[in-house]
């Protein structure tokens, strides 16, 4: 069993290594804050949220929902369905959390995101020790960038007479298109996402239902899709 000082030393060189993708993520959580505040959220509710749920692309998709006039009950389904993938990443790190104690499961499942694992996956491809407290240590980095980025756009976005005359309202666009790219991971990546764009299609276009059904029905498609390629 490794010791204090290895699983410390582990946990400081995950929260150190980390940084320059937390410094990005903080960029669209600014972003975020200014969607928030239009949806009439104050930096104590974007905190809260960002500490529970903390998952970037999920939380933008569930309140551009709501500033869209969709119902708070569809915006948590559409957020939760995009992060579907989550199911999926941390099924391919399971011996990171085999033997540990419910509480340190749910910790490192909780701090478990796109780029701490990607991270963490390329460290262990080097030969690096990196496991569970190194993806915690990453992860709490990325937590506390995040919260404080999301909350600090909020209270820009009050400075700021009318965000949508100097075109502001474009940000959480933008931090979308800036986290999708991030996400994708090469060429196994297209079958999923091929079908959940041609799912949202088929069901927007001629109008079956409504936008955020369609999201939802897209992210689970996808989500279906990547399970299946990956048992394969």
């Amino acid at each position: 069993m490794p010791s204090v000082s290895s699983n410390r030393r582990e946990f400081t060189c995950g929260l150190r290594e980390i940084l320059p993708l937390s410094l990005g993520a903080g960029i669209y959580g600014l972003a975020f804050g200014l969607l928030a505040a239009q949806a009439q959220m104050d930096g104590l509710e974007v905190g809260v949220m960002g500490t529970i749920v903390f998952a970037g692309a999920s939380q933008i998709v569930a309140v551009e929902r709501i500033v869209a006039g969709a119902a708070g009950a569809v915006a948590v389904v559409a957020g939760i369905a995009l992060n579907l993938r989550l199911l999926l990443i941390t099924a391919s790190i399971r011996d990171v959390f085999a033997g540990r104690p419910l509480w340190q499961i749910a910790l490192g499942a909780h701090l478990t995101t796109d780029e701490n694992w990607a991270l963490m996956v390329s460290a262990r491809a080097r030969g690096q020790r990196a496991g569970y407290w190194y993806l915690v240590g990453a992860g709490i980095n990325l937590l506390v960038v995040w919260v404080v980025a999301t909350v600090v756009g909020v209270y820009f976005a009050g400075t700021i007479p009318e965000p949508r005359a100097l075109g502001m309202d474009f940000a959480f666009t933008a931090a979308f298109i800036a986290i999708a790219r991030s996400l994708w991971t090469g060429k196994h990546d297209l079958a999923p996402w091929m079908t959940s764009f041609a799912t949202v299609a088929l069901l927007v276009l001629p109008g079956f239902v409504d936008t955020s059904w369609a999201l939802i029905a897209g992210g689970v498609a996808g989500a279906t899709v990547a399970g299946v390629r990956h048992h394969e």
